[in-house]
């Protein structure tokens, strides 16, 4: 409708980051940046030791890339007492300290360190060959730093950078956002979980997200609905100690952006034509009836958002833990959901100068989804020059937030005055 579109309006406009004599300065480079995301929906299930050659494989290490963005979803089972009670970092924890191992592998440390459980709740900054980050962990032989973490509920992202390059760039304003739209729209079965951050010049913000379930026509209409609550209320409060650089407070304030996970997307098919097509392995033929594709390609919720050309079969519903076959089907088994196989897990970018080079899945058997990765090329734009773009926060905004990022409705105010007084400056300038 026209709020939809207004509100879509008001964040495509979400420029007052953006420095408008920025690809005419001399005094700017730019460097090229490999970025691994990956998206595992993982049932509920806790990792075991086995899972390692699994996982190091999904990663693709023999391509490393300079970050690793990893999403996953229900790293706890949906029960009542998970969904209703308070964090527990127990799981985060057991996956980082998983990932870790496989990122570092023969270089890493024996013993772990303290920011295995970092759940970023202020910013940080990194100047190039020092970090300013209170309590940075004194054993430096690990190949890969973990940079930011945050779980809510079973959506968890984990973000982590090779090491060499703190000391080549400067990584600034490291925060996180949770968005709660699950059960009566904010309980955290389902939504997000974001990482913001800036490397040099250039924005980047990292989505983690498991939205509604279901097949049944209009359900679709759910999914939208949560992704425009996760557009709406992903605020990414400015801190006093951001300096004079500003950073971005919502998402399409970013660069570059990457939203993944367990989006829940289904074919708009009956089940016995999907599954023939499945084994026929004609994928594009089976594009033609996704729900996501359509989205992007009718300018919906993710309009001018993209996605890597899918060459591989539906990730979900398998029937079992540790089974190939699909859930369901004809004849069916006691006891076995009817699931229509989808595209359920995927990754999508938004932003000038990001190239995928891979888009594949996992064949790991440990869940009912297989897990999704891609690998992308970007440049982030090295500033040499210290002169100041954009005028500081005007002294009626206030500037001190709670270090709990998940959104409240008063600090979502103030991020909207705040965003309100960077577009009239824009405007201003303009008219100049």
């Amino acid at each position: 409708g026209s709020e939809d579109d207004g509100d879509r309006d008001k964040y495509m406009d979400d420029v007052f980051v953006q420095s408008m004599e920025m690809e005419m300065d001399p005094c700017i480079s730019t460097n090229e940046l490999r970025i691994f995301v990956g998206t595992w929906n993982v049932a509920g299930r806790s990792p075991v030791g086995s899972l390692a050659v699994d996982l190091e494989e999904w990663l693709n290490l023999r391509d490393a890339a300079d970050v690793y963005v990893i999403g996953f979803q229900e790293i706890v089972p949906l029960k009542a007492r998970t969904v209703i009670g308070t964090e527990d970092p127990t799981e985060a924890t057991n996956w980082n300290q998983l990932i870790g191992k496989i990122l570092n592998g023969k270089d890493g440390c024996p013993a772990l360190t303290a920011m295995l459980n970092t759940t970023v709740s202020d910013s940080y900054h990194y100047v190039r060959g020092q970090p300013s980050i209170q309590n940075e962990e004194p054993n430096h032989c690990s190949r890969y730093k973990l940079m930011a973490s945050k779980k809510m509920v079973g959506v968890f992202i984990s973000v982590w950078m090779k090491r060499e390059l703190l000391k080549r760039y400067c990584i600034s304003s490291v925060k996180v956002c949770s968005v709660a739209c699950g059960i009566m729209g904010y309980l955290g079965n389902k939504g997000s979980v974001s990482v913001s951050m800036s490397i040099e010049g250039t924005n980047f913000c990292f989505i983690a997200a498991h939205l509604a379930s279901g097949e049944k026509r209009g359900d679709e209409g759910r999914r939208n609905h949560q992704v425009s609550e996760i557009f709406r209320r992903t605020i990414f409060p400015r801190l006093p100690r951001d300096g004079g650089s500003p950073h971005p407070l919502t998402i399409l304030g970013h660069d570059k952006i990457f939203w993944f996970g367990d989006l829940n997307y289904r074919l708009y098919l009956e089940d016995n034509l999907a599954r023939l097509l499945i084994k026929k392995q004609d994928w594009r033929a089976l594009q033609e009836f996704d729900q996501l594709q359509r989205e992007l390609e009718d300018g919906g919720v993710f309009e001018g958002w993209k996605e890597g050309n899918i060459k591989f079969a539906p990730t979900y519903k398998y029937s079992s833990s540790n089974c190939n076959r699909y859930s369901g089907g004809l004849p069916g088994r006691a006891g076995e959901k009817q699931r229509t196989p989808a595209w359920c897990d995927r990754i999508l970018w938004y932003g000038k100068g990001v190239k995928q080079h891979s888009y594949f899945r996992g064949e790991s058997k440990f869940s009912d989804h297989r897990p999704v990765s891609a690998l992308f090329s970007t440049h982030v734009e090295m500033v040499k020059s210290a002169k100041a773009r954009v005028a500081p926060l005007p002294p009626s905004i206030p500037t001190t937030v709670p270090s709990d990022f998940t959104l409240s409705e008063t600090l979502f105010e103030v991020a909207q005055c705040q965003e309100l007084f960077w577009k009239l400056q824009h405007l201003l300038h303009q008219s100049l």
